[in-house]
């Protein structure tokens, strides 16, 4: 589970099968006081893979700055670099995202005119949510 901010709009690329997959990092925040009194930040940043309808719901909805819930799990892959060496990446793969930024709010995207953002605060990205989401379902 984490939660922070998009350091750059979703990319959203379609795989040879026909499945969307949408890439974003998301940057969380920690801050405390060290021994001495001063305090201290340090930033982590996270990579997101989202699949299949939460793949295009992030590509529609998410920007850069946008404030977000992911849960969802670790993976990492392995690949043979250019150079010789093995590679490693980390990466969540997301199973719910939510929203927690209003439209607009902290991201350089307009914001959408009244009634028109049409559902992305709760969305999962199993197979069983691919109902449509109605405009009633949303609480804000």
């Amino acid at each position: 589970m984490l939660i922070g901010n998009l350091t750059k709009d979703p990319e959203v690329r379609t795989t040879p099968s026909g499945q969307n997959v949408a890439s974003f990092s998301v940057a969380t925040n920690m801050n405390w006081t060290d021994q001495s009194g001063q305090k201290q930040s340090k930033a982590e940043f996270h990579n997101i893979v989202a699949w299949r309808k939460l793949a295009d719901i992030c590509g529609q909805y998410l920007h850069k700055g946008t404030k977000v819930y992911i849960e969802g799990r670790l993976q990492t892959r392995d690949w043979i670099g250019q150079d010789g060496a093995k590679k490693y990446r980390t990466e969540v793969v997301a199973d719910t995202m939510q929203i927690l930024s209003r439209p607009g709010e902290g991201s350089a995207a307009p914001a959408p005119a009244e009634n028109s953002f049409e559902g992305a605060v709760m969305a999962k990205g199993d197979a069983a949510s691919d109902e449509e989401i109605k405009i009633e379902n949303i609480p804000f």
